[in-house]
């Protein structure tokens, strides 16, 4: 008996709800407002009053749509995207498409008025016979739905997304009349469009557009009747006529809508046949699933952009946080206009991989970055691997999606002693002191040379590419890259100096973090860098002392073409400009007659540093014109050692065009990889020369050094701090000053104030030369004019002339050979 009871009650109360929607839907028919008044029962009047209380302003928001990023041409780049959705208008849409999805959908239409009263009424007897609400909504009743599912979910209000498609009659009620609403404000047409825009189609493709592209790789507006058959198909239950995945269900599906259009003759018997002969196996050409970068014509370009614009904090213009950005980008359908240069990127790119080719089997990697001095703007990166293998940038530090160690660089640090030398004061003309040592004999500098905090735990072994030391200028060596030279110069002006040079000129790790604070890391490149970071570091010089943060991004637009103010990019004067003019001269030199001798054609002026590390295992070459910066990397994607992070040699392996190479320098591969991309990408730029160094530059700003030969080491030292130096013990020589005294200074004479000058130490006399058994007999010296001894005055040499005092005949003594003191 209580079943029964039950049943009765669920009966009248469904009963109670047809006259309420019957009422309605007659009211809504002939487009008449619903009084709460007349010959209707409570339940039929409460229900109307419900109704007339529902909200009837619908807000269509803008749809969820892909952004498009942009090369500096106007060139597509990628497409970030949530939704896999490409909106287009109505005019682009076949127009066989827009008659299946009619035909399947709501045949009636463009006769409605938002509501269908055949339908409804036929759905509505059937309904309350079954007790589920479903069926017979009209593409504006649907297109209701699925908007406010869409706008609740990008709000990300999952409840609301809920409510918007929940089986109740209330639900109903509302989307009935934001139908009516919507039917009274747009025009069929609109609604058409929207709906076909907004729809999904299955297999992560969403509109009609997406749809297309995803399972023919055509245009919405090319769909023929088969194919719009079945797309108009997919819509009722996606996962079960997915092509893709149910071929038979899809098939079956694509002939019932084939049918009905031939019902509703919207087309012919012969053209539905026709169709209707085609497999739907066959009629799919659909690629496999990727990324956003994976489908991009510059996939790491694209990887660092989409990284750059969550992360950088220049971009808060689109988010407080990297997911509100990350999730404007992608939904936003924003047109991002990007610094990528297509003619520098294809060069780069070209003559990247002809040096080192994609998928070659050696271990082998190359990467170059082009950046333009003065803007920061990145015109170019190229890198020699497969995205679908590796998705890591080289070019680009960790956070915007680089590797998290980077890697050595070389003696391209060479360039910010140089920096540092002639800000303090160095002239650029200098003679440098180079301690002697060859590839199998180093010098071993020691912790007593160290100045500050930024030195070594031991004896640092410092080896040359040939056997090289003595006195020389500061051109030499730099054109020749002198590995103690740089050490001798680092040293006496502070590592911790010199770092600092590095961090103002924006040289960091690939982590973000300032290079390792120790001298091998400072002087020869042992800490770690990417392309991109010391491409534009370089760029400081060839933009006169101006850096300026790497910058990817030229524009930003919304759908409607308004324009997004972002901030441009941090540019500021950080070292000289005179001082810049200084270090372009000296670093003309390795092009010149240095170490990368015959890499430019010089049809144009320009400067750069070759680097490479412990083992020839890292080969680099960083240069600039005053209009373009380059970094040129080649070497090991992956170390030998992952936990020392210690990489193979390059000595042996072989380099596309280039061969097989014995010996792997930054001038063999790197160097002429750079002059390749620099000539070609700077054909057609006016010709622009470096500024000439000022007179102070090549004079350099020197003060007289003090005398301290005969004092204690601890005398000397604090007699060159009064004359504000900073003194350190560089080395004993032998000399006619007493041992274990000072001897002199190195350098001598003059130096630039607050340098760091060397002081020598007394060993005592050289031991006299072994007399040669084979020479003739000497001559007997001279003797003076009166008695007694002669005191030697001698010159450096060691050649002493007698001077003869008092009563008695005697020869000169010399003194020992040596350092000139003073």
């Amino acid at each position: 008996m209580q079943g029964r009871a039950q049943n009765l009650s669920a009966v009248l109360r469904l009963l109670a709800g047809f006259a309420v929607l019957s009422v309605i839907a007659g009211l809504l028919a002939a487009g008449i407002a619903i009084p709460a008044v007349g010959a209707m029962g409570t339940a039929a009047k409460g229900g109307v009053a419900a109704f007339n209380d529902l909200p009837s302003d619908f807000e269509i928001n803008p749809l969820a749509q892909q952004s498009v990023i942009y090369d500096a041409a106007g060139g597509t780049i990628a497409n970030p995207y949530d939704e896999n959705r490409i909106i287009v208008p109505l005019a682009k849409i076949s127009p066989w498409m827009q008659k299946a999805q009619i035909a399947i959908e709501d045949s009636r239409f463009y006769q409605h008025g938002g509501l269908d009263l055949r339908g409804f009424t036929r759905a509505l007897v059937s309904n309350f016979s079954g007790g589920d609400v479903q069926g017979a909504s009209t593409l504006t009743q649907q297109y209701v739905k699925i908007t406010l599912q869409e706008n609740a979910l990008r709000s990300g209000d999952k409840e609301a997304a809920q409510a918007a498609t929940a089986k109740n009659y209330m639900r109903k009620l509302q989307e009935l009349k934001y139908a009516m609403n919507v039917e009274q404000n747009f025009t069929k047409d609109q609604i058409l469009a929207g709906y076909l825009n907004l729809v999904y189609y299955g297999d992560q493709a969403y509109g009609v557009e997406a749809a297309s592209q995803n399972y023919y790789g055509i245009p919405a507006s090319d769909l023929d009747l088969g194919q719009a058959a079945l797309l108009a198909g997919i819509v009722q239950q996606p996962t079960k006529f997915n092509p893709v995945l149910n071929p038979e269900n899809a098939q079956q599906r694509r002939d019932l809508v084939l049918t009905r259009m031939e019902e509703l003759k919207v087309a012919t018997p012969e053209e539905v046949a026709a169709a209707k002969a085609v497999d739907v196996t066959s009629m799919l050409h659909k690629k496999e699933a990727k990324g956003v970068c994976h489908r991009s014509s510059e996939p790491y370009f694209c990887a660092y952009v989409m990284a750059w614009l969550e992360k950088s904090p220049q971009m808060a213009v689109l988010g407080a946080t990297p997911a509100e950005r990350l999730k404007n980008i992608n939904q936003g359908g924003l047109k991002i206009r990007t610094t990528l240069n297509p003619n520098m990127q294809s060069i780069a790119v070209q003559r990247v991989t002809e040096a080192v080719p994609i998928g070659n089997d050696q271990n082998l990697g190359g990467a170059a970055t082009v950046i333009e001095p003065g803007t920061g703007k990145v015109l170019a990166m190229a890198q020699s691997s497969d995205f679908n293998t590796t998705q890591v940038v080289w070019n680009a530090d960790f956070q915007y999606g680089g590797a998290r160690y980077g890697w050595q660089f070389g003696s391209t640090a060479k360039a910010y002693a140089l920096v540092t030398a002639l800000e303090r004061g160095m002239p650029l003309n200098s003679e440098i002191y180079a301690p002697q040592a060859s590839p199998t004999k180093p010098y071993a500098f020691t912790k007593d040379q160290v100045i500050d905090d930024c030195g070594m735990d031991k004896p640092w072994e410092v080896e040359n590419d040939y056997s090289v030391g003595g006195e020389m200028s500061l051109q030499k060596a730099t054109s020749q890259s002198i590995n103690t030279a740089f050490a001798a110069l680092t040293l006496s002006l502070g590592g911790c100096s010199v770092r600092d040079t590095m961090t103002k000129m924006g040289l960091h790790s690939s982590d973000g973090q300032p290079i390792e604070g120790v001298i091998s890391a400072i002087t020869l490149g042992a800490g770690t860098t990417t392309p991109m970071t010391i491409a534009s570091s370089y760029a400081t010089l060839a933009a006169r002392g101006v850096y300026c943060e790497p910058f990817p991004i030229t524009s930003i637009t919304t759908p409607d073409d308004k324009p997004i103010a972002i901030p441009q990019p941090p540019c500021s004067q950080v070292i000289p400009p005179e001082v810049a003019d200084g270090v372009n001269q000296l670093l003309e030199g390795p092009l010149k007659d240095g170490t990368a001798a015959g890499s430019w054609n010089w049809s144009r002026p320009a400067a750069g540093k070759t680097g490479t590390t412990n083992d020839h295992n890292q080969s680099w070459f960083v240069g600039y014109t005053p209009q373009l910066s380059t970094a040129v990397w080649i070497g090991n994607v992956i170390p030998a050692d992952e936990q020392t992070r210690r990489a193979y040699t390059l000595n042996g392996k072989c380099f596309g065009i280039y061969r097989c190479q014995g010996n792997v320098f930054g001038g063999t591969i790197a160097a002429p990889v750079w002059g390749k991309i620099m000539a070609q990408a700077s054909e057609g730029m006016p010709v622009v020369d470096f500024t000439n160094p000022s007179p102070t530059v090549v004079n350099g700003e020197q003060v007289t050094i003090p005398r301290v030969a005969g004092m204690t080491q601890a005398q000397a030292i604090e007699t060159l701090r009064a004359a504000g130096f900073t003194g350190y013990v560089r080395g004993q020589v032998s000399s006619s000053v007493r041992r274990g005294l000072v001897a002199g200074t190195n350098p001598s004479g003059k130096a630039v104030k607050g340098s760091a000058v060397g002081i020598m130490i007394s060993s005592g006399p050289a031991p006299a030369p072994a007399p040669d058994p084979e020479a003739p007999p000497a001559e007997p010296p001279p003797t003076a004019a009166g008695g007694g001894t002669g005191n030697g005055n001698g010159n450096s040499n060691g050649n002493g002339n007698g001077n003869g005092h008092g009563n008695g005949n005697g020869p000169g003594i010399p003194p020992p050979s040596g350092l000139t003191v003073g």
